[in-house]
């Protein structure tokens, strides 16, 4: 059975959100029409007004509302300390481990070359800019164990001893090819409190 054009271009929406095909979506859509459309106007409102009003902290490049995200705003926050991370939802892990109290950068990704993904797309001019503030003396790297989270971090490093600072990276509690968003509360605990200096060639 076809589907009406607008029913179709509805599922092909759907099917943009990670981790949702065809059947997935087709779920989604027929519950929204047949049983909850107040449910999809309230969709629509805040996926319209998160659209028009969060975007990046100028600092970390976390979500924010405001000029700077809660995290760089906060005044409590050790600034001395700066972990990077890939993602947002990264962020929110290493939060919910409850042991880190310092700021971070949110890289939005990691270097790939073969998909055009450089330092310039990661945002590394505004983070080397913050390496030489005088304020920051420890990057702590926190990307993924895969082989372009591991570029990334060797890097970072790099740019990081330039400027003097002492580089670290998480301990490896977090499996090789692990993802932060997935890693349990525990886990990420021991490997922000278990972070290695990082050793790079000359």
């Amino acid at each position: 059975m076809a589907f009406t054009p607008l029913l179709q271009d509805l599922l092909a929406a759907l099917r943009c959100l990670p981790g949702v095909g065809p059947k997935s979506s087709q779920r989604m859509a027929f519950h929204l029409l047949e049983r909850d459309r107040e449910g999809a106007q309230r969709i629509i409102r805040a996926l319209g007004a998160a659209l028009e009003r969060i975007g990046l902290c100028t600092r970390c490049r976390m979500f924010a509302e405001t000029e700077l995200c809660g995290i760089c705003g906060d005044a409590r926050r050790d600034a001395g300390l700066v972990c990077v991370v890939e993602t947002p939802a990264d962020v929110i892990a290493i939060e919910e481990s409850g042991v880190y109290r310092g700021r971070y950068f949110v890289l939005l990704g990691r270097l790939s070359p073969l998909d055009g993904i450089g330092p310039d797309q990661l945002g590394v001019p505004v983070l080397e800019s913050q390496l030489g503030d005088g304020i920051t003396r420890e990057l702590i790297l926190a990307t993924s164990a895969t082989v372009e989270g591991e570029a990334t971090s060797g890097y970072l490093a790099s740019l990081a001893r330039e400027h003097g600072l002492r580089v670290t990276r998480i301990a490896h509690g977090v499996p090789m090819g692990g993802e932060l968003e997935y890693v349990d509360a525990g886990t990420l605990s021991h490997a922000i409190t278990a972070r290695t200096p990082v050793m790079t060639e000359r």
